[in-house]
């Protein structure tokens, strides 16, 4: 995805965990931060308690949405997702994406990876890898902020 794109629709998911939302319930009223990440990888756990942060600190000024990409056959277990969210406090809904079709929408290739969108869902940030959540939140309080200018 490009800079400044709009934030493709949420469908196609084989399931949702916790709770679904589709792009008009996330668009128009808050900015968004969608991240990917999967029960294989390592970094995706270990940066968990940030995104959670993120989650828990801006709850009313940030929509956040988990998308899990299967990079294995043994990430397609749907029971096994479900453990792993519950082990590492996610809490948000999570658009499991068993057959990739919100990665491919997204053209994402990596976990962890996070895409931030300002309220009318314009891509504003992307980044992906471990490390660098100091320029995630950077990029999400920028956002914030230039949404409370506009309200």
């Amino acid at each position: 995805m490009k800079l400044r794109e709009l934030m493709p629709e949420l469908s196609g998911a084989t399931a949702w965990v916790n709770n679904e939302v589709t792009k008009e319930d996330l668009v128009g009223n808050k900015p968004t931060l969608i991240h990917f990440w999967s029960v294989s990888c390592h970094l995706c756990k270990e940066a968990m308690p940030q995104v959670n942060q993120f989650r828990d600190e801006f709850k009313d000024k940030l929509n956040v949405v988990a998308v899990h990409m299967p990079r294995s056959e043994k990430d397609l277990d749907l029971e096994e997702i479900k453990e792993v969210a519950k082990e590492h406090g996610i809490t948000q809904p999570i658009y499991v994406d068993s057959e990739l079709k919100l990665n491919d929408a997204f053209e994402n290739q990596y976990v962890p990876a996070y895409y931030v969108f300002d309220k009318e869902g314009k891509l504003r940030h992307f980044q992906a890898g471990g490390s660098g959540m100091k320029m995630l939140e950077k990029r999400v309080n920028r956002v914030l902020d230039e949404n409370e200018k506009t309200v």
